[in-house]
C-alpha cells in the first residue's frame, strides 16, 4: 500500500516571519490544498526572504521528510528581497516550466502584472517544488490553474505503477 501524501505549505516573507503581518496566504493556499488533497498529511511553515534559509528548508522537506509537493508563496517578483525562484532554482534537479508557464498564461487574462512573475517550479528527487505569488488572491488562482494536472505528476514522481503504465502507453 502506498503511503499518504505528504504536502508542505512554505511562506516566504520577511514581516510574517517577524511577526509583523499575519500570514493569509499560506492558510488559504492550506485550505484549497485540503479540499484538493484531503487525505494528504499537511505541514506549513513561514521563513523570512532568506535564500540560505529558503534553500535549507526545501532541501530539508524533499531529501529528509519525503515531502511530496512543496508550494511557496511570496518572494517571486521584482523586489530586491524576492529571491524565492533562486532558492528554489538552487535545490531543483529538474525544471517543470510548463507548470510555471501555465500559470503565468492564465494569470495575464486577470492582470497584465503577471509578467512580472518569475516563479520557478521544478523537481529535486521525488519532490515537486511550485512558486506561486505572494497574495492569496494570486496564490489561490494560480495554484487552481495546475491542480488539475497534480495528481498525475505526483503519482508519476511517486513511481506509482499506475502512472508509469499510463504514460508508458502514450505515442
Amino acid at each position: 500500500m502506498t503511503r499518504s501524501l505528504h504536502i508542505a505549505i512554505l511562506t516566504a516573507s520577511d514581516r510574517a516571519a517577524a511577526g509583523e503581518y499575519v500570514d493569509s496566504s499560506g492558510p488559504a493556499i492550506a485550505a484549497l490544498t485540503r479540499e484538493a488533497f484531503p487525505t494528504a498529511a499537511l505541514t506549513t511553515a513561514i521563513l523570512p526572504d532568506d535564500r540560505a534559509q529558503l534553500t535549507a528548508q526545501l532541501r530539508v522537506w524533499a531529501d529528509e521528510d519525503a515531502v511530496d509537493l512543496i508550494l511557496i508563496t511570496g518572494g517571486t517578483g521584482f523586489a530586491p528581497t524576492d529571491v524565492t525562484p533562486e532558492a528554489t532554482r538552487d535545490v531543483i534537479e529538474r525544471e517543470a516550466p510548463g507548470l510555471a508557464e501555465a500559470m503565468r498564461a492564465a494569470s495575464l487574462h486577470i492582470t497584465p502584472h503577471a509578467m512580472l512573475s518569475r516563479a520557478v517550479c521544478g523537481i529535486r528527487g521525488h519532490t515537486l517544488i511550485v512558486n506561486l505569488p505572494g497574495s492569496p488572491k494570486g496564490a489561490t488562482e494560480n495554484l487552481r490553474v495546475i491542480l488539475p494536472a497534480l495528481p498525475h505528476a505526483l503519482e508519476l514522481l511517486r513511481a506509482a505503477p499506475r502512472a508509469a503504465q499510463h504514460h508508458a502507453h502514450q505515442p
